[in-house]
């Protein structure tokens, strides 16, 4: 009996720490969400976005182009361990300018279009997530690129000067 006991108490703890490392669930986007590197207001933006939860933090920082956040991500000086990534899934969005409020995905499970000629919410060249490889592949059809997981972006294409004169689209 104390077996019994002893081994519903190991697995009732094993749940708890389970529990306990389970990632936040994604946040809603709202009007008043700001971005993270220039606090603007990111529904005055089109594109992809995305939102990354910091440990110890309540509210996720929010990021109004896709290129930022991965920025983010690969630079080495952050506040707080990360314990969640989420994107727009812009498989799901109504537009480009309408991406959705609550259509995430979590990062490192979405296909990303890297080297398309589009620009993001801020005007910088953008890095587009999608839920499926077909999705991504139905945009390269019309604005280039290649798809790429999140861990294979390369620093080039989020770090370092935008050039400003380059002609990007913005997709309807």
């Amino acid at each position: 009996m104390r077996l019994i006991v002893l081994a519903a108490l190991v697995a009732l703890a094993a749940c708890k720490e389970e529990e306990a490392k389970a990632p936040p669930a994604p946040a809603d986007l709202t009007e008043q969400a700001l971005s993270y590197f220039c606090q603007m207001n990111i529904a005055e933006h089109g594109g992809p976005k995305g939102q990354i939860h910091l440990e110890g933090h309540a509210y996720p920082i929010f990021f109004a182009q896709v290129r930022d956040l991965v920025a983010y991500l690969k630079s080495p000086e952050r506040d707080a361990e990360i314990t969640a990534v989420y994107v727009s899934d812009m498989s799901k969005a109504q537009n480009w300018q309408t991406p959705g409020i609550s259509n995430w995905i979590a990062a490192d499970g979405a296909v990303f279009v890297v080297g398309s000629n589009v620009a993001g919410g801020m005007g910088a060249p953008e890095i587009v997530p999608f839920g499926t490889t077909a999705a991504a592949e139905a945009f390269i059809s019309t604005y280039g690129g290649s798809t790429l997981p999140l861990t294979q972006i390369p620093d080039d294409a989020v770090l370092g000067p935008v050039d400003l004169d380059l002609k990007l689209e913005t997709p309807a």
